[in-house]
């Protein structure tokens, strides 16, 4: 039941923030977020009082993830995810749609520089990635 309710906020998160993405990409991904969910190292899941409103997954000191529900953007809770996965797990990493610009100045001001741009996703789809570290 929490993963469908995080699969939500994934779904509504990538259309408020990936515009380049088609209808088509998003229903081809969601089963891919849906593995990486369930299997991911470390979940961590942000509540209002009733419901979750986002989610982070980390893996080997990388941030696989971070999604918030469209509502809760912008209110310092990615910023409040990313300095605890800086505190208690020390991450260096983390890769960025390049076609996702907030993304990508959000983990700037988080302390992030682009490495690595690699023209496909790790799935082999054109979507552009940069690799970030701090």
């Amino acid at each position: 039941m929490l993963i469908g309710k995080l699969l939500e906020i994934w779904e509504a998160s990538v259309r408020a923030s990936h515009h380049f993405l088609t209808e088509a990409d998003i229903v081809r991904l969601a089963p891919r977020a849906e593995g990486g969910l369930r299997f991911i190292e470390t979940l961590w899941v942000m509540w209002d009082e009733e419901r979750p409103i986002g989610f982070m997954g980390v893996r080997d000191r990388k941030i696989e993830m971070l999604f918030l529900h469209p509502d809760y953007f912008r209110k310092g809770l990615g910023k409040m995810f990313v300095e605890r996965a800086f505190r208690d797990l020390d991450v260096k990493y983390v890769d960025v749609n390049e076609q996702n610009p907030d993304a990508e100045k959000f983990y700037e001001r988080m302390g992030f520089k682009t490495f690595k741009r690699d023209e496909f996703d790790s799935e082999g789809n054109p979507f552009p990635i940069l690799e970030m570290r701090r």
